[in-house]
């Protein structure tokens, strides 16, 4: 019998099938699997079932896509974040706690490694003086003059509470974000007939406090599901080599033919194109400093 996974908290899965929810535990044959991932099966697989006592997983049906990331800094596992994902919505705040661009940068260049849609969401906008809005908009308009979907959102807005509900409608949305930055919160105003536990900002830290402990794809009223997902402090690149990153900045992909050198990486070569889009101010600072610090966690 076939089913889609909604939840794993460790070796037990809680999987969707034609005869409605089934508690499953994993078949032997993924136990080598293991040793490269920490979870072998993720939320959004779509597996086979051996019906019977203890509900069996047997087999992973293709994914159309995934998202992995470092277990831990010093783990050299890997950890499958989700499966068969429509939409990867980034959801940043500009503070309370500040979301750096060199994150949304690492989950973008990920996102693109495996073919996944992405978005940027800008939350609590509600919160931001007149200053602090202008920079907003311009990490907005850089990223939309890109391709991306970005926007700015406050979960007391109803206004781009419906936006945001329309982009998410009909598709498996994952989202992804620091602790703090209001997932929970948003996702129960997207479908108020969910209740996902809120927390509260540390004053001490300005960091929000974990509330989601594993993933879970929630079936959304509207159609569709969302992928609610743990804050993660940092976002660990995996299985990319220097010269991959370049083709996953789309600024920069467009001007690699232009580059005297076809395996540029965009440092110091000498008529390097990049380089010189980055000085006329064609591609924006903040995006070239983010892909340079990206390439110093990978040597």
């Amino acid at each position: 019998m076939e089913g889609l996974v909604l939840k794993s908290t460790g070796s037990n899965y809680k999987i969707s099938t034609e005869k409605g929810i089934l508690e499953c535990k994993l078949g032997g044959r993924f136990r080598l699997e293991e040793l490269k991932h920490t979870n072998p099966i993720s939320v959004g697989d779509r597996v086979l079932i051996s019906e019977g006592e203890g509900n069996i997983i047997i087999d992973l049906l293709p994914r159309k896509n995934y998202l992995i990331r470092k277990a831990t800094n010093l783990s050299k596992q890997t950890h499958i974040v989700a499966a068969n994902i429509d939409q990867l919505i980034i959801l940043a705040s500009y503070k309370l706690p500040r979301t750096s661009t060199g994150f949304i940068d690492r989950v973008l260049a990920t996102a693109e490694a495996y073919t996944i849609p992405a978005t940027i969401v800008y939350n609590k906008t509600d919160l931001l003086n007149e200053k602090e809005i202008k920079e907003v908009q311009f990490y907005i308009n850089t990223y939309d003059a890109l391709g991306y979907t970005a926007i700015g959102v406050s979960a007391e807005d109803a206004d781009s509470v419906e936006v945001l509900k329309q982009l998410v409608k009909g598709k498996t949305n994952l989202f992804t974000g620091h602790s703090g930055v209001g997932k929970s919160t948003l996702v129960n105003k997207i479908d108020p007939t969910l209740t996902l536990r809120t927390g509260v900002i540390s004053d001490k830290f300005n960091k929000g406090k974990h509330t989601t402990t594993f993933a879970e794809m929630l079936p959304l009223s509207i159609g569709g599901y969302v992928i609610d997902t743990p804050g993660i402090k940092e976002f660990g690149m995996v299985r990319m080599d220097k010269h991959e990153v370049t083709d996953y900045f789309t600024e920069f992909f467009e001007l690699k033919d232009q580059c005297k050198f076809n395996n540029c990486l965009h440092l110091n070569e000498p008529d390097c194109a990049v380089i010189r889009a980055v000085e006329e101010g064609k591609i924006a600072q903040f995006r070239f400093n983010n892909y340079l610090n990206i390439l110093d966690t990978l040597e």
